[in-house]
């Protein structure tokens, strides 16, 4: 295994520390507990990089404890985030760049998560492909108990000696290990983990998890791992059975993580496989229940009747809603599911569009504009009925709200696709 010594003076450039602040620009975020923000670092740009530099070299930095943030996940429990200052965000990217080409190559090929080059598409055709083609219908799908902040701190650093000599390099990482959280105005210990938030947070956990997928290889189990989601592929139940046995004995022994026995568990096939958002099946793949509510529960309040929006303004929130949804779920066969959803939208929106001209009198001129030559009569305005009749769809077609009010139409995107690796 080749290893690499002098690597911190990589991080002694600044045109390093500007290519780094401009992937975290990318990235955009939140302030840490400084309160600066990216577009006020900015505006002071060089002098900051300039300071930075000068501590770096002088190694005088040392990063400030990130902001506790916690938001709620759709199970009911919560995610703690930690948002570094932008400062750190840019020597944590800088570092990144220079330690992820050296670890990346080696990674496992059925690691997918914070890769480049790779997505939860590829992550969901392999295990497609391990299901269809070589029938590996019995998975175990594996869930760690807040993986991310229970990483040992010692034995991320032993992962990356492995490769790196250099005691500069790993000094800094041990740093951002140990920099503390913020809760409040009180400051807390971090005696392991790494935080969800950090930039450089994903690479230690490839690197840390990557020990488990070459422990599998080497077993011959099939993998495939998107950060702490894993599945296990196996032939039979049995060996599924005595996969789930070596999989946590090795978790929990030796990389010192918990396995959630109450959400692991082992699946065929014929019930579906869930994983990244969709449910895996022998012959198909369709998108999970708890999404398509979620999406309509945002849809919903999008779309809601009292918006004090026009149905320009209101369109125009919900295009990137139904292009970042489909373009992400395009990888299930969920042709009728888009179609009934464009449906439904497109109903509402003629419902709010009825509300906002209030008499049938402005949906008669309408009809008129239109050529309309049929039978005009009254009709309630504000009812939700009135959205599905002959009048309204009339007033108001599919063509109409695809073509001259530039909604954006789900049902025109290839669905069903399998995402191949490029090699």
């Amino acid at each position: 295994m080749r290893k690499y010594y002098s690597l911190y003076g990589r991080l002694l450039h600044k045109h390093a520390l500007l290519d780094a602040f401009k992937h975290v620009k990318r990235a955009k975020g939140a302030a840490g507990i400084d309160g600066q923000s990216l577009r006020e670092f900015e505006l002071c740009l060089h002098k900051e990089l300039d300071n930075l530099l000068l501590e770096l070299q002088e190694k005088r930095y040392y990063p400030q404890p990130v902001k506790r943030v916690v938001i709620p996940k759709e199970d009911g429990g919560e995610r703690k985030l930690g948002i570094p200052t932008v400062r750190d965000r840019i020597v944590q990217q800088a570092l990144r760049n220079i330690l992820e080409p050296i670890f990346d190559p080696d990674f496992h090929p059925s690691s997918y998560g914070y890769r480049k080059g790779r997505s939860c598409h590829h992550a969901i055709s392999k295990a497609s492909l391990f299901i269809r083609r070589y029938d590996r219908d019995w998975v175990v799908d594996m869930d760690l108990s807040k993986c991310f902040d229970t990483l040992d701190h010692e034995l991320i650093l032993d992962q990356f000696r492995k490769k790196v000599t250099d005691g500069s390099v790993l000094a800094l990482l041990k740093s951002f290990l140990e920099s503390g959280v913020m809760i409040g105005m009180q400051r807390e210990s971090t005696s392991e983990g790494s935080p969800q938030g950090g930039v450089i947070s994903p690479l230690i956990a490839n690197v840390y998890l990557d020990r488990f997928d070459q422990m599998m290889k080497s077993r011959g189990h099939r993998i495939v791992r998107d950060a702490d989601d894993i599945l296990i592929l196996c032939s039979s139940e049995s060996a599924a059975g005595n996969a789930l046995k070596v999989s946590t004995e090795y978790l929990e022994g030796e990389l010192k993580l918990t396995v959630n026995t109450s959400k692991t568990h082992i699946a065929h096939s014929a019930e579906g496989i869930k994983f990244l958002g969709v449910e895996i099946f022998k012959e198909y793949t369709r998108i999970q229940e708890k999404k398509l509510v979620s999406l309509k529960a945002k849809l919903k309040f999008l779309t809601r009747r009292n918006t004090g929006n026009n149905l320009s303004g209101i369109i125009s929130e919900l295009n990137p809603v139904l292009r970042g949804f489909v373009n992400y779920f395009r990888i299930a066969n969920c042709s009728r599911d888009i179609e009934k959803l464009m449906g439904w939208i497109r109903r509402r929106l003629r419902h709010i569009q009825l509300k906002q001209w209030k008499t049938p009198k402005k949906l008669h001129r309408r009809l008129r504009q239109l050529s309309f030559k049929g039978r005009y009569y009254h009709i309630k305005m504000s009812s939700w009925r009135s959205s599905l009749s002959p009048l309204s769809n009339r007033a108001m077609r599919t063509a109409w709200f695809h073509e001259e009010m530039g909604l954006y139409d789900m049902s025109e995107v290839d669905v069903g696709i399998i995402v191949l690796e490029m090699r």
